[in-house]
Formats: structure tokens, sequence, C-alpha cells
């Protein structure tokens, strides 16, 4: 049992985007060791087919697994949409999603609520369907943003253009009179300095990264898998280019970090694989 407390938690995100959900471990669970997964190779996930995504999942997890993680978060929130429900079928380790606690906190904050998501995401209906089955008088909107991760990943957030690209995208939204309004990626908490001098300030922000770590906290105590002893270093991994992800992060983790790089595709099942691509479709 011991072995299982000290072994890691896994994060993962198609980029620098579950960099907020790793600030939310750092501050609200100290202790615990991360193992930190970026895959910048084949981002951005948001305009592919569910398909693709379950298959890079699946990959993803498979590594993971190899490297004894105890829980894993995706920090994504298609992969969340597209992907959870399949591979919690699949995999013994725990593993938490964004969208459920994105939910369930915006419904706590109003009845009005604004997504601003991945396109792939937006499609799913994920937050509309979660967030009126904890509360069916709650109002929903949706609106996919296809160019805000690359211009993220691409460290351009103070452009004029990213700012004219997110007049454009959160207009519809504004125009319902929204009370509230979700980061429906991850990546968008990185924007959230430029989203505050469009919307007006009486608009609650949610972020699911704070939520799905206090999730994650809860579940740890459950399954008595919380660490006691001090936290080892940061372990970051990518499937792209190592020194990319490195210079990029360091304006938010407040250094540069050492980042390996990891081949994927990892071997699975194909069998499996065209099984749960069809529950999905």
């Amino acid at each position: 049992m011991r072995e299982i407390q000290n072994s890691p938690i896994g994060v993962f995100d198609s980029g620098v985007g579950g960099l907020t959900v790793l600030r939310e471990l750092y501050r609200q669970l100290p202790q615990e060791s991360i193992l930190y997964f970026a895959d910048t190779a084949r981002l951005p996930y948001g305009n592919r087919e569910a398909s693709e995504i379950l298959q890079f999942v699946r990959e993803i997890l498979v590594w993971m697994t190899q490297q004894n993680v105890k829980m894993v978060i995706m920090a994504c929130n298609t992969s969340s949409a597209l992907a959870l429900e399949a591979v919690r079928q699949e995999f013994d380790v725990p593993i938490l999603g964004v969208i459920l606690p994105g939910a369930k906190a915006a419904v706590k904050q109003g009845k009005r609520i604004g997504v601003i998501s991945t396109p792939a995401t937006a499609k799913s209906q994920a937050y509309r369907q979660a967030i009126q089955e904890i509360n069916p008088e709650a109002q929903v909107w949706q609106v996919g943003c296809p160019q805000f991760v690359p211009l993220i990943e691409q460290n351009r957030i103070w452009d004029v253009y990213t700012k004219q690209v997110a007049q454009e995208y959160l207009s519809p939204l504004l125009a319902h009179d929204i009370d509230t309004l979700i980061y429906g990626c991850t990546h968008y908490r990185h924007l959230e300095a430029l989203i505050k001098t469009i919307i007006p300030p009486t608009i609650k922000l949610i972020d699911p990264a704070s939520y799905v770590v206090q999730a994650a906290k809860k579940e740890l105590e459950l399954m008595g898998l919380s660490k006691t002893a001090s936290a080892s270093p940061t372990r970051f991994a990518v499937s792209g280019c190592s020194d990319t992800f490195s210079r990029l992060s360091q304006q938010w983790l407040g250094y540069c970090p050492y980042v390996e790089s990891v081949s994927l595709p990892i071997s699975f099942s194909p069998t499996l694989a065209r099984e749960q691509v069809e529950v999905l479709e």
C-alpha cells in the first residue's frame, strides 16, 4: 500500500493547457508527485474525430500505467468528452475527467451558462448534458473556439488578432446575457486576463481545473492512497519537441522544466480499440 501511495498522479493534455491542472495540484495536493504528459506532436485535439481521440487517449494511458501512476487526471476537455467512459471500463487505474467537476461548479453559480471549448467538445454536448442532468432548468450555450489552442501554444496570447478572435467567440454568449462562463478547455485559463477585458465583471468564471483536483483529493482519501511523504520533482514528458514545451511552459511554471521526449503510439489491442470506437460512434 505504501508503494502505491508514493506513486505519482498522472496528468495529460494535448499541450500546455493541463498546466492549469498541475498548478492546482501544487496548490491543493503539494505532497503528491506528478507525471505530466503533453501530446504536443498531435495537438490540437479539438478538431479531430472521436475515434482518433480515443486511440490517442488509450496510447497515453498504456504508457502512464507502465510508469506506475496511481491515478490519472485527463486535463483535457476533449478527451474527457469523447473517451473517458470508454477507457474507464478498460483500465484499472482511477481516471478523472474535467467536465463533471466543472459542470457541478457552474450550476452552483448561475442558470445562464456559457461554455467556450474546442469544436469537438462543443459537438459532443458533454457540458450541456452534464449541467442539465444536475439542474434541468439551467440554460446552456456553447461556442467552439478552434483558434484558441494554436494561438496559446504559439504564445500569442496578447496579439491584437487573439483579442479579435476572442471577441468573435464570446459575442454570441454575451448576446444571451450569460451569468456564468466555463473554460471548456484547460488551455483557456491562460487567456483569463484577456477574457476579463471583454466580458462584464458580473459574469462568474469557472475553471474546471480547480474542481477536478478537489475531486482527486477526495478520491485519494477514500481509497487510502493519499501520499504522506514529501513530493518528488514533477516529471514532464512530451510526444513532440521537448525544448519548445519547456520554453513555453516556463512563463506559467516559473521555472524551465527538464522535459523528456516519449515516442507514441504504444501498441495496444486493435480488436478492443475497434469495439470501443464503435461504442463512441
